[in-house]
């Protein structure tokens, strides 16, 4: 089958698949990840195999978007007027989250995983890790979903997407150190504070300037070519967000991180913020979000579930166990309200984007292969189940919190 065909059939899938779910009252993103289930190779044998082998341009493009529009939401007049609040919940609930989940993998993984060559270093400790390192982000699309369905307004609301829209940096670098340390446990590699926090504070810190950099030349072309078309525009961003992913990854630092950095410097310090990411999100985040979340999908090996389903279970029970002592420790230590310190949680439940694709990284990065398979089927299976009750969770948490309005309940 040529792949301009097998493209075609991909994006129409997911989109029938999104359209139908969302008459559920479910998010798109389930529908978009249920389609490619069903045209995963190993369901049915309707696409070539090995397609999936060669959607890795793709699947860039499309993070280097999604993480961009996640910067976008980063504007910090907006995060200061939300109070210390929002930021001491953040800080608490997205840790909280990477270190229960880390010490409950670490202690059953003897226990749920077997390979190879299975011991502490070579796959319990790593693998508990990067784990981990998906625990922190929050999806903020469904949750934003939810508020502009039922007209959501109060101090939970705000905190809510405050919090969702802020844990996915922390997130991200919670990942990058989290994959350092994994891959030196699978080398063998012996524990020195050089290697394991120098030279990862390092890349962070050249991945944060080089999404600086970026971020400012964008904000320079923007300026220069103010008259022209949304068309040329769409064109200059695309072009340097395809240069900083493609830059970074030849410096071997993370991709994911610096395109999110560019979106935080061109929301923060362009005139045209509003115009760029309404331009993005009106022209680009559909037909992004339906070829990377169907082409996920396609991605699950459904060999791994069996093992994966007692692994989906503890890692949203971990998390969210994680994210309910964070809210309740953050709120509590800034004087958070009442309602905010008992509603907040339910609006944390959703992950998705963020999280695929740095499962989708782990998968192609040669020093995991051992297990990697194994985390992005688990993943994609905890996304489906928290993308599932998330948006329901959520609902409810802002009803009994009083700001949804009785017309909309």
């Amino acid at each position: 089958m040529p792949p301009i065909l097998t493209m075609s059939i991909i994006i129409m899938a997911g989109f029938i698949g999104g359209e139908l779910v969302k008459k559920t009252g479910l998010p798109k993103i389930t529908g978009y990840i249920l389609a490619g289930i069903v045209l995963n190779p190993e369901v049915t044998s309707f696409l070539p195999a090995d397609f999936i082998n060669h959607t890795d341009v793709l699947t860039s493009i499309a993070l280097a978007f999604i993480t961009f529009s996640v910067g976008g939401t980063l504007y910090l007049k907006r995060i200061r007027s939300l109070g210390k609040g929002i930021i001491g919940i953040t800080i608490f609930e997205a840790e909280m989250a990477l270190i229960i989940v880390f010490f409950g993998f670490l202690a059953l993984s003897p226990i749920l995983l077997t390979g190879d060559n299975p011991g502490w270093f070579t796959l319990y400790l790593p693998f508990s890790l990067l784990a981990a390192a998906l625990a922190s982000p929050t999806d903020p699309s469904a949750v934003l979903a939810i508020v502009h369905e039922y007209k959501c307004e109060g101090e939970v609301t705000s905190t809510i997407l405050g919090v969702s829209a802020m844990d996915d940096i922390l997130g991200i670098i919670n990942y990058s150190f989290c994959v350092v340390l994994a891959a030196a446990f699978v080398l063998h590699q012996r524990f020195s504070f050089e290697k394991s926090v120098l030279i990862p504070a390092g890349q962070i810190l050249l991945t944060i300037a080089l999404g600086i950099l970026f971020g400012f030349i964008l904000n320079l072309l923007t300026k220069i070519i103010r008259s022209e078309t949304e068309g040329t525009l769409i064109v200059v961003i695309f072009g340097m967000l395809m240069l900083c992913y493609g830059i970074a990854t030849v410096l071997d630092i993370d991709q994911l991180l610096a395109t999110m950095t560019m979106g935080i410097i061109a929301v923060n310090f362009n005139m045209h913020r509003e115009k760029i990411f309404h331009m993005t999100e009106r022209y680009t985040e559909t037909i992004i979000f339906v070829i990377f979340f169907t082409i996920s999908g396609m991605q699950l090996d459904f060999t791994y579930m069996k093992e994966s389903m007692i692994l989906i279970l503890l890692f949203f029970v971990l998390r969210m166990l994680g994210k309910y002592l964070g809210t309740l420790i953050g709120s509590k230590l800034t004087g958070s309200s009442r309602n905010i310190r008992k509603y907040t949680i339910g609006g944390l439940v959703p992950t998705g984007g963020i999280v695929i694709g740095l499962a989708l990284l782990i998968k192609n990065d040669s020093d995991f292969s051992g297990f990697s398979q194994l985390i992005l089927s688990f993943i994609l299976g905890a996304v489906v189940i928290h993308e599932l009750f998330g948006p329901i969770i959520s609902k409810c948490a802002l009803k009994k919190a009083g700001e949804i309005k009785k017309n909309k309940a």
